[in-house]
């Protein structure tokens, strides 16, 4: 009953905020490591299941893209100078399995979204694998913090199909940390390969 008195002012709110200047804000606050969780949660809230999960992605995938670049420009020569062996051979690791591990990173929660980003400019993985891996493995979870979030401000409007996207997305999420954790297991080296 609580969540529906929010019903209408978020409704309202929402009708005057620009998917545009959301979008800009969500960048922001994911190049700032704000993590990628609570910014869709509002994203669904703001604008609902499909539009929210839309926006909660081209902010995601515009962040991706800058923290890449800023981690390309400013880590990639630190990280050939200091790096030891240990990175150095989770660096090739990752940029022979490029896509992949690029889905697989981002689909576990690991680490905060712009983090993994600026990580992954300073590493040899190609951009377009990077851009690619990045938004077919965030798109599950988007989709389901955005049904979330739209459930939490409109609960009447939501059935079990609303739910049917985020619950596949939390699946796939949970087949990729399992699956990541027995590959981790079979490497006694530390590198799932």
């Amino acid at each position: 009953m609580a969540l529906a008195a929010w019903q209408l002012p978020v409704q309202e709110w929402a009708s005057q905020v620009s998917p545009a200047l959301a979008v800009l804000l969500g960048v922001l606050l994911l190049c700032a490591l704000v993590p990628r969780t609570p910014i869709s949660l509002v994203f669904g809230a703001l604008f609902g299941v499909f539009s929210g999960a839309a926006l909660a992605l081209v902010a995601a995938l515009l962040a991706a893209v800058v923290t890449y670049l800023a981690g390309r420009w400013a880590g990639r020569e630190v990280l050939l100078k200091r790096a030891g062996p240990r990175i150095h051979k989770l660096d090739n690791w990752l940029a022979q399995r490029g896509l992949v591990a690029v889905v697989v990173v981002r689909l576990l929660p690991i680490a905060p979204f712009g983090l993994v980003g600026y990580a992954y400019g300073a590493s040899s993985v190609r951009f377009g694998h990077y851009l690619a891996g990045t938004a077919i493995g965030a798109t599950p979870s988007a989709i389901s913090y955005a049904t979330i979030g739209a459930a939490a401000v409109s609960p009447s409007s939501m059935s079990w199909l609303t739910f049917l996207p985020a619950a596949l997305g939390i699946a796939i999420s949970t087949a990729a940390a399992l699956h990541w954790r027995r590959l981790a297991r079979r490497n006694p080296t530390g590198v799932a390969v």
